[in-house]
């Protein structure tokens, strides 16, 4: 296995096409806080986008930040706290998954795994605020997509279609994102003791009031703790509290501030209910299949809600192809994000497609990718284009 770290885009297109030519397979890598999702792939050398690190272009009065996709999240987010700002999409970090520190993993992984954290339900996905990207394809050709304006542009939106490519479309160099300020007031409502079905029934019954809620979640009972269904509110004071006033004449509850709110945020950022091992799930469903899909699972382990119960988190052992289809059968799909090298060996990470979309993918990953240098078999190859 070999390493590579270009830092320039003609050493990135010049060691993609000659990897081409070769027959070899690179492996793309940036902060390797998601290295473990997926098959094993110890054939492949490694593609290390580390070099492209750093700030481009910012102007905190534009709202719109570009920076090298090598860069750290951890980075990105000093730099925009300091100016009383934030990306405009709610970011997830894998790394705590596999015990690495907050904050480690680059915001290229970040829009390559196309996740988004608890406050997605206000603030949308990366795919909603990526402006535009430099990058190189699998043909070993350098491009340009989108812009650094916040306005449509003509031609194809491929910063959409990276968005959840995990590394098999292209190599991303420079990204633009859209950021906006923090919000100058936060708090979180709980209420506590509901059963998942109730929980899910007062998410839901939140997000159709006008109190605007930017986050919605549950949380169960561990050990003597009570289970806590966490609504959270931000904005201007005045707005947050009068909003406050909507949801407590609805469901009453407990007001949250500051490191008492913040906990239950942070252990949804960094899933710490579900410690450093075992096999762990994230299932996206219709928030009214949530409670019929847990109990039919049954789960020995934890898990934990998000999403108004639009996403599962959840320790489980048994049969993969049992979860899966409990997943369809509730709307819905599964991704293996945690498990052994045995297990990861032989269940694919990606839920599988219905032949359609699968043939579709295929023809978009050929376009890109014709000659299968970023098909390393971490999530299932194709065979190359004639």
């Amino acid at each position: 296995m070999t390493v590579f770290g270009p830092d320039t885009t003609g050493d990135l297109v010049a060691v993609v096409a000659d990897a081409g030519a070769a027959g070899r397979r690179l492996d793309l890598r940036g902060g390797g806080s998601k290295r473990a999702v997926g098959a094993p792939v110890p054939d492949a050398d490694i593609l290390d986008m580390t070099g492209f690190s750093g700030v481009v272009d910012y102007d905190p009065a534009e709202l719109v930040l570009t920076v090298g996709a090598g860069t750290p999240l951890a980075q990105i987010e000093t730099l925009l706290a300091e100016n009383g700002q934030m990306l405009a999409f709610d970011p997830f970090d894998h790394g705590p998954i596999w015990g690495a520190a907050v904050g480690a993993a680059t915001i290229g992984g970040i829009i390559a795994a196309g996740v988004g954290g608890s406050r997605r339900l206000s603030a949308g996905g990366v795919r909603d605020h990526l402006l535009g990207f430099t990058g190189g394809s699998g043909r070993g050709e350098f491009f340009v997509a989108g812009a650094k304006v916040v306005k449509n542009v003509t031609g194809y939106d491929l910063s959409k279609l990276v968005c959840g490519s995990w590394g098999r479309l292209v190599a991303l160099c420079e990204v633009t994102l859209k950021v906006m300020p923090c919000p100058q007031f936060v708090l979180t409502l709980a209420l506590p003791g509901q059963s998942l079905e109730a929980a899910v029934a007062s998410m839901s019954a939140a997000l159709g009031s006008q109190a605007g809620v930017a986050a919605a979640a549950y949380l169960p009972g561990a050990e003597r703790a009570e289970a806590i269904t966490a609504l959270r509110l931000e904005g201007f004071e005045p707005s947050v509290r009068a909003r406050l006033a909507i949801l407590q004449k609805l469901f009453g509850g407990e007001v949250l501030r500051d490191a008492a709110g913040g906990a239950i945020w942070e252990r949804l950022r960094t899933l710490s209910p579900s410690g450093e091992t075992g096999a762990l799930w994230r299932i996206s469903i219709p928030a009214k299949g949530c409670a019929g899909l847990v109990a039919a699972l049954k789960p020995r382990g934890p898990y934990l809600v998000d999403w108004a119960g639009g996403l599962v988190w959840l320790n489980y052992e048994g049969p993969p192809d049992a979860l899966r289809q409990a997943a369809e059968a509730a709307g819905g799909h599964a991704l293996l994000l945690r498990a052994g090298e045995a297990t990861r060996a032989v269940v694919p990470a990606l839920h599988p497609q219905p032949q359609p979309l699968a043939l579709l993918e295929a023809r978009v990953r050929r376009a890109f990718d014709p000659a299968g240098v970023f098909e390393t078999g971490r999530f299932g190859r194709i065979p190359p284009a004639n």
